[in-house]
């Protein structure tokens, strides 16, 4: 024999509570985390396109005439870097609402199959930016006596440490990508 209580409105029960799906709050938090890291994403890939493409100095040389000047769009792998963040933080940018609806609807599946995606295209896009422009900063700073390339930085100071610090920033911005595409992953193995 079953016994069936209705409950009006008002009423209480003793009856236990029906708890909240675990599930859809880890997912909701995972979304949320999501959002989060993409923005810090923007910031350091937007910062690392500027530092690299507003870096130059000029070096006089005996006269004021006669100068040596360092700039970026000298050399085709730092073109290459700048054209890369920029690319990889306009999609960020463009990702973020696909991002919040991760949170309104936690469940939705195809979108996240999207973003893993491209978030890993545009992580492979970063790294080959990063890795041309590392070559080329590591040959600045030490040269490579072999084949007659001299250090630069010695005279070319500024313009160094420039490069280098973008370069920390477009690192960063690989380091975060791969913990979003981790993200999505987990929010995807979870849904089976």
């Amino acid at each position: 024999m079953t016994k069936d209580v209705v409950i009006e409105h008002g009423e209480s029960s003793k009856a236990p509570l029906v708890p909240v799906p675990v599930a859809a709050g880890v997912s909701r938090a995972v979304s949320i985390a999501d959002v989060f890291l993409r923005f810090l994403s923007i910031v350091a890939t937007i910062a690392s396109a500027i530092s690299m493409g507003t870096t130059n100095e000029t070096l006089p040389f005996f006269t004021q005439f006669i100068q040596f000047e360092a700039k970026y769009s000298d050399l085709p792998s730092f073109t290459f870097f700048v054209a890369a963040n920029a690319v990889v933080c306009t999609y960020l940018v463009l990702s973020i609402p696909l991002s919040i609806v991760h949170i309104i609807r936690p469940r939705a599946r195809y979108s996240r199959l999207i973003l893993v995606f491209f978030d890993a295209a545009m992580l492979a896009l970063l790294t080959a930016g990063a890795s041309a422009a590392a070559a080329i900063v590591y040959l600045a700073h030490k040269g490579n006596v072999r084949t007659n390339w001299f250090a630069i930085c010695q005279q070319f100071d500024s313009f160094c440490e420039r490069i280098s610090g973008s370069l920390i920033g477009s690192f960063a911005a690989m380091v975060l990508l791969i913990v979003l595409i981790f993200l999505s992953a987990f929010a995807l193995a979870r849904r089976h």
